[in-house]
């Protein structure tokens, strides 16, 4: 083997290859989980909006066949599953819950979960329910509802509900 064949075995890759390919590795790690991070952050939401719906099919609709109507604002969604909230005997002696399998008071993000009766965003609707979403403070942007917004940005009801919306 002549010198210049055991140098160009022996050599290696240069700190400024090794950096380069460090460097480059990093970049697809930071799209790669950037793009993760927003995906998880849509799951989030996704599953918000699926919960809000439960809570309206399985808990408020059900409460409203057997007592008549929605719970008022003062009782809360708690009334879907303590009787003792509601504001005359008569419901308590038609309440048949609890309507929810466990109670449900937070959000996926920790903020107490907004229900108002009757609605404050759509006009004739009985009832707001609302997660304040991620950033959790009411009224921005961010926040889940059971009503979509129009393209002018007015709230409508979500009658023909959807992930994406």
């Amino acid at each position: 083997m002549s010198i210049a064949t055991r140098r160009i075995i022996r050599r290696g890759f240069t700190l400024i290859e090794l950096l380069i390919v460090i460097v480059i590795l990093l970049a697809l790690f930071g799209i790669v989980a950037g793009t993760l991070m927003s995906r998880g952050e849509q799951a989030e939401v996704d599953l918000q909006r699926v919960q809000l719906r439960m809570i309206e099919e399985q808990g408020l609709e059900l409460f409203k066949l057997d007592v008549g109507r929605y719970p008022t604002t003062d009782e809360g969604l708690a009334a879907l599953w303590d009787k003792t909230l509601l504001e005359n005997e008569e419901d308590e002696a038609r309440w048949k819950g609890p309507y929810l399998k466990e109670k449900i008071e937070r959000d996926k993000w920790g903020s107490e979960l907004v229900y108002r009766a009757p609605s404050e965003l759509v006009n004739g609707k009985p009832y707001d329910l609302i997660s304040l979403g991620p950033d959790r403070e009411e009224d921005t942007d961010d926040d889940i509802t059971t009503h979509r917004k129009n393209a002018d940005g007015e709230f409508e009801s979500m009658d023909d509900f959807s992930v994406d919306g």
